[in-house]
């Protein structure tokens, strides 16, 4: 069990979902994304995607490849996630990087995830990567009790839903439609029948993500998943606001609209 497991479970015995937030780190400067992650644990996330800018992202929509790009282009590096992991936990809320291999691989994974361990992080997503092709991360994240956490789409047949929760801890990422990451008018209509799939075969806890941009939305995703993903429409906050006080007033607006929408589970 971790940090991540341990209060995917503790929300789940309150009779509801988790909300997920995810937020670039080094957008628009490491110090305010960072400060932006903590403003929104505090209203209302229970658990922190911290995303690692890359130049070719093959999962972000527009939003978030913006934010990415002007983050690179800000000098983000790869240790400014970890800086933010510890931001996180300290603020209260289990954190885990998402990041796609190669900016892993070129940093080195026995490294990655011994930095990961040290700033407090519980794991790591990695949309590019297939578990059948992760053997070197495989073993740096299960020698240091790092979550492994893959994706599953529409897509995915019977055999790969099976193979990837085999390999899959802290929670499948169910991709509730394919394309990219952006806000939407609703969550793909196949969103329920993916985790009930998933479910079956055999994943403990399985949250959704791409989509979700309101509270109604959130609602409708927390009565089947474990977990409620939002990123776009919590950066889109920070993209429209060049005020950073404006700006964090407009992540705990959404935020907060999101945490009431998960608590609406029946």
């Amino acid at each position: 069990m971790s940090a991540l497991t341990d209060r995917l479970d503790a929300i789940r015995g309150e009779g509801r979902s988790a909300l997920i937030g995810y937020l670039p780190v080094g957008f628009p400067t490491v110090e305010r994304s960072v400060r932006a992650m903590v403003a929104m644990v505090d209203a209302g996330v229970d658990i922190v995607e911290v995303g690692l800018p890359y130049s070719d992202p093959v999962m972000d929509g527009p939003t978030i490849q913006v934010a990415a790009e002007r983050a690179l282009q800000g000098g983000t590096h790869i240790v400014d996630a970890f800086t933010a992991v510890r931001a996180v936990t300290q603020a209260g809320a289990p954190a885990v990087v998402m990041s796609y291999y190669n900016p892993m691989l070129q940093y080195g994974l026995e490294r990655f995830a011994q930095d990961l361990v040290v700033a407090g992080g519980s794991g790591a997503i990695t949309p590019d990567l297939t578990p059948d092709a992760a053997g070197g991360w495989l073993a740096a994240a299960r020698a240091r009790d790092l979550d492994t956490i893959f994706l599953v789409a529409p897509s995915s047949t019977r055999e790969r839903l099976h193979l990837t929760v085999a390999e899959t801890t802290g929670f499948v990422y169910a991709a509730s439609l394919m394309g990219v990451t952006g806000e939407r008018t609703s969550v793909g209509a196949g969103a329920e029948r993916l985790v009930a799939a998933t479910r079956a075969a055999g994943a403990p806890r399985v949250c959704v993500g791409l989509g979700v941009s309101t509270g109604e939305h959130a609602a409708d995703v927390a009565r089947f998943a474990d977990g409620v993903i939002v990123g776009s429409a919590l950066v889109r906050c920070l993209l429209d606001h060049d005020d950073e006080d404006a700006a964090l007033d407009a992540l705990r607006s959404k935020t907060e609209e999101l945490a009431r929408g998960v608590r609406r589970r029946t």
